[in-house]
């Protein structure tokens, strides 16, 4: 079962995450901040990340770098970012970064699920071929 952690301080769209993501079939962690994200990352391993930018204490930039940067073994989990920063640099240099993808809000759910199920494709196509991290 394909587990996704949606980490979104805004209650309401988070809840809305959750709810969307379960309905599809998925196993749903959820944090409202970078801080508990990275502490649910690192214990459960969730297979991919639906993660907004502009959080407290942790945000999602710092959440992505922390784990790219710190936690080899979790540093191909996928993160798509789901933000209101709708500008080209910030969309540009996440993805430079290395996120799997770049969506902003207002939420565009069947698009999101689009770009999940690619993830979840991607996941099974490197676990049949051994490649799993």
């Amino acid at each position: 079962m394909i587990t996704i952690l949606c980490v979104e301080d805004e209650d309401d769209i988070r809840n809305l995450l959750v709810e969307e993501i379960s309905e599809a079939g998925f196993t749903t962690l959820e944090a409202t901040n970078g801080k508990l994200a990275l502490e649910l990352i690192i214990s459960k391993w969730p297979d991919i990340v639906v993660c907004d930018i502009t959080m407290p204490e942790m945000n999602g930039h710092q959440l992505f770098a922390e784990i790219q940067m710190n936690h080899e073994q979790l540093a191909n989990i996928p993160f798509i970012f789901l933000t209101a920063l709708s500008d080209k640099e910030n969309m540009v240099n996440a993805l430079k970064a290395g996120a799997a993808d770049y969506l902003t809000k207002p939420v565009d759910f069947d698009l999101l699920m689009a770009k999940i199920q690619g993830c979840v494709a991607r996941l099974e196509s490197d676990r049949k071929m051994g490649r799993a991290f």
